[in-house]
């Protein structure tokens, strides 16, 4: 399963849960993409940035090898069943589940709703 982000305008609201007022992604270990990129792609399609252009680096706010060293598999070849992280990143906060939980929350005192 290859992580499903859209960029489109309105297409990321299927992925907005507004009970919560934030935007749920999902990282597939066994898929394409790696969670580094799953979290950039995310980010662009809520903030609109284009990556591709330089206009956001994940460098700015966490060391992406890091985050993927955090969430691989232990040295025994389990994985990892638990724990998160969290860090900022393009005024969003970012919370990343060892069981593929991302989720994305809009800059403090806005809704969603102004990232459409």
């Amino acid at each position: 399963m290859q992580t499903e982000i859209t960029s489109a305008d309105g297409e990321h609201d299927s992925n907005y849960d507004q009970a919560n007022d934030r935007y749920v992604f999902q990282y597939d270990p066994d898929g394409t993409a790696t969670l580094t990129t799953t979290i950039v792609h995310a980010l662009s399609s809520i903030a609109n940035v284009d990556v591709s252009q330089g206009e956001f680096s994940l460098y700015d706010s966490i060391d992406p090898d890091a985050l993927e060293r955090l969430f691989s598999q232990k040295a025994d070849g389990d994985a990892r069943l638990d724990g998160h992280v969290c860090f900022r990143a393009l005024e969003h906060e970012v919370y990343v589940f060892a069981n593929g939980d991302i989720f994305v929350y809009p800059p403090s005192g806005q809704s969603a709703s102004f990232h459409r």
